[in-house]
């Protein structure tokens, strides 16, 4: 059954696979054993951008394709559904609206992307990409009528994803029991399925020819597989994904703006922690994930501990100030690309083989 659902696809490390399941209970279990809103805002993000880092894992690990218009696709999906619950009000049809929306919108800019742009040279696809996504960002913060600007939209959602709703006046092991909890655990079962269907597309036939068109597009296409079409396809799925992410992100924060979703240094995000992870392994977008947005959250509170711990040694103090936390966070990629050059998953899988 777990071989089934993982598409036989193991980790193939006892260090990852603790490491594997170690998140996913923490994931599974974080309103319980972490309270706190922020602990709960942080596992929230982790689920989504496991998803978001994964769709593009999907296109660059696995296909070989630089795109700097993720976040495209990812603010498509977080307007989708702030746009329609906006408009259509507080209800399951306009979510449902919202999602279906911003999937189809998706599809065909993705397709045409696709078929127009994949036939250049790697690097052109990249500039012609970055173009679409700035000029979509542009459009965002124009068009006020319809996406709010750069002020972003505010709506609401069904009764029983709103904090007031309540399923049971008694908490359970301390935790109570409304919309935020029901929101989190809407989010981590859609995450859930959304990793395991892209488990099984890299998996399946298509993935390993996505593999062989990385490796070698010329080989490919001499073995009858028309690459551009592979390509527009990787594309395509990918940008799906990301927009599903997108959608999951609305649902969590209730709110979408250009800078919440659309922004590039989401996209830089994303690279990093690809890189972490490990590129070409779905898994390395869970431990990257992870770490990075554990280090994002928590990495400022760690460092002003440690600065009032080392007040009497020199220049610890003013190295730790929580304000230089971008600067530290800087260093652990450094460190984790030096050390771990195949990222965290192919790191502990050679560890294995050893």
């Amino acid at each position: 059954m777990i071989a089934r659902l993982l598409s036989h696809d193991f980790p193939r490390s006892r260090v990852l696979t603790a490491v594997l399941i170690a998140i996913l209970l923490g994931l599974a279990f974080a309103p319980f054993i972490f309270p706190g809103a922020k602990a709960l805002n942080v596992a929230a993000k982790i689920l989504i951008f496991i998803v978001l880092v994964a769709s593009y894992d999907l296109l660059l690990g696995y296909t070989g394709i630089v795109s700097f218009a993720h976040t495209m696709f990812f603010g498509i999906g977080a307007y989708g559904v702030a746009i329609a619950s906006t408009r259509m009000g507080a209800g399951w049809s306009s979510l449902l609206a919202g999602v279906l929306g911003a999937v189809a919108l998706s599809l065909v800019l993705s397709l045409a992307i696709g078929l127009f742009s994949l036939r250049v040279r790697a690097i052109f696809y990249a500039m012609i990409t970055l173009a679409v996504a700035s000029a979509f960002q542009t459009l965002a913060s124009q068009l006020s009528d319809i996406t709010g600007g750069e002020d972003g939209l505010n709506f609401k959602l069904p009764d029983m994803l709103s904090p007031s709703f309540h399923l049971s006046d008694t908490p359970l092991f301390g935790t109570s029991l409304d919309g935020k909890l029901i929101t989190y655990y809407l989010i981590f079962i859609c995450a859930t399925v959304l990793f395991l269907a892209m488990l099984r597309i890299v998996n399946s036939p298509f993935g390993r020819v996505l593999q062989a068109i990385r490796e070698n597009d010329f080989r490919a296409e001499a073995i009858g597989y028309r690459t551009v079409v592979f390509r527009t396809l990787s594309n395509v799925l990918a940008a799906v994904f990301a927009t599903l992410a997108g959608c999951l992100l609305a649902l969590w924060l209730r709110y979408n703006g250009p800078d919440t979703s659309l922004s590039f240094e989401i996209m830089i995000d994303i690279l990093l922690i690809v890189v972490i992870g490990g590129m070409g392994t779905m898994y390395g977008a869970i431990c990257g994930a992870t770490i990075f947005l554990l280090a994002q959250s928590y990495l400022q509170d760690l460092m002003a501990l440690g600065a009032n711990a080392t007040q009497g040694i020199p220049l610890l103090p003013a190295l730790l100030l929580p304000e230089r936390w971008l600067l530290w966070l800087g260093i652990l990629f450094v460190l984790s690309v030096y050390f771990f050059p195949t990222g965290i998953v192919g790191k502990l899988r050679t560890w294995n083989k050893q």
